[in-house]
């Protein structure tokens, strides 16, 4: 009863918006939104299967939480060169409950014909698909390979950006540089469960894409210093590290006072007659030392347009890089913990789905992931902390735009 009062509610906002964004998109106020109604569920119950920063999961039950979601956006013409634009999202994200967080709320402002500033919240340009990486009816996927997505976690920075776009011949180039702060929680899993934290980050960085014909190319680069100061279980082992004479460890492993990390992303997409594919590859380094491992992490997916449905594989994977830290000879009952921390997970997904665009404006998607953690518990949470067993995950559900 509960999944269908889900659904019909979110349904029932979905036309009653999509009405009032026709009546007021006419002049300079418009409004439009976005959403996915999706059941999932794995074979299972041992662990949980989750996307990037996400609390709850699914098991051998569907449930509606993995990839459900609605957004509303509102946007403002002031002038020909002023705008305001808000958006927000409703979804499972580090509550085990749906919340509705702001995710983009910012003024633009057009200095001339390729130039732009926008200030406010904007998301994070970290990704091949940031901007609508919640948007399921703008991607192929059923959702973003958490292999790769799930390594840079922070999603919008409230500063400002600049945004510049030239034509080179029949190729057309933006890049985007970002400044501010972004803050948050960010679901940790540890320690064979999982808590909330809070964070605050100085983010800055640059985005470069090239689109010509059917092929786009984008490259990012990120650096940010995040602070992390209530993660219980880490504070824990820190203060006893201390405790017992291994200060410079406590130090290095903590996110207390901010550690820098860097994120550097390559990625490209084809879209060229009935072919479509996709492919990204990330890097997530530490400059300074903190538990947080250096990660490395790709993803490719290929497809072919038979008509209005689309079947498509993809493949993702990631491991961790050297680590900053070195520890010293402890005492086992410190060793062992030292190390749940300082090693990396890994994990590698083979998934198949199929997409249907079955109306105007709605898509209905099947998908099936084999996950494959080969260290650790990989991304999946709430199980034993070493699993290496795969799991089968089988998803589906309607996107759609108004």
């Amino acid at each position: 009863m509960k999944m269908k009062f889900i659904v019909a509610s979110v349904l029932a906002a979905a036309a009653s918006l999509s009405a009032q964004a026709g009546t007021l998109g006419d002049g300079n106020l418009s409004i439009s939104g976005f959403g996915t109604v999706a059941a999932a569920k794995t074979n299972t119950d041992d662990v949980k299967f989750v996307r990037y920063n996400q609390a709850e999961g699914v098991g051998d039950s569907p449930r509606l939480g993995l990839d459900t979601n609605l957004g509303l956006q509102a946007s403002y013409q002031a002038t020909p060169d002023l705008s305001a634009t808000v958006q927000v999202l409703s979804r499972k994200s580090t509550s085990q409950q749906f919340t509705t967080e702001l995710t983009w709320a910012f003024l633009k402002y057009k200095l001339n014909d390729e130039t732009s500033v926008r200030l406010g919240r904007t998301v994070i340009p970290a990704f091949l698909i940031s901007d609508y990486q919640n948007v399921g009816y703008a991607n192929t996927m059923m959702r973003p390979p958490i292999e790769l997505y799930g390594q840079e976690p922070l999603e919008s920075v409230d500063g400002a950006d600049v945004n510049w776009q030239h034509s080179f011949g029949d190729t057309n180039v933006t890049v985007q540089g970002v400044v501010g702060k972004s803050s948050g929680k960010l679901f940790v899993a540890a320690g064979g469960t999982g808590s909330v934290t809070h964070y605050d980050a100085p983010v800055y960085g640059f985005a470069v894409t090239a689109e010509h014909g059917p092929i786009t190319v984008r490259a990012a680069h990120l650096r940010a210093k995040v602070e992390v100061n209530d993660f219980v279980l880490l504070n824990g082992l820190t203060d006893n590290l201390t405790k017992f004479g291994f200060g410079q460890l406590a130090n290095d492993m903590t996110t207390k006072g901010g550690k820098h990390m860097s994120f550097t992303e390559i990625g490209a997409t084809l879209d060229w007659k009935n072919i479509v594919g996709q492919a990204e590859y990330a890097q997530r380094r530490a400059q300074d030392a903190v538990y947080v491992p250096q990660t490395n992490a790709w993803y490719v997916m290929g497809g072919y347009r038979f008509g209005k449905v689309l079947p498509y594989y993809a493949h993702a994977h990631y491991n961790g890089a050297n680590q900053k830290i070195t520890a010293p000879a402890l005492p086992a009952a410190l060793a062992v913990p030292v190390a749940a921390f300082l090693t990396s997970a890994s994990q590698s997904s083979d998934l198949v789905g199929v997409r249907w665009d079955f109306a105007k404006s709605l898509a209905l998607k099947v998908q099936y992931d084999r996950v494959n953690p080969t260290s650790k518990s990989g991304s999946l949470v709430y199980g034993p902390a070493v699993y290496n067993k795969k799991v089968n995950v089988i998803a589906a559900g309607v996107d759609f735009v108004f």
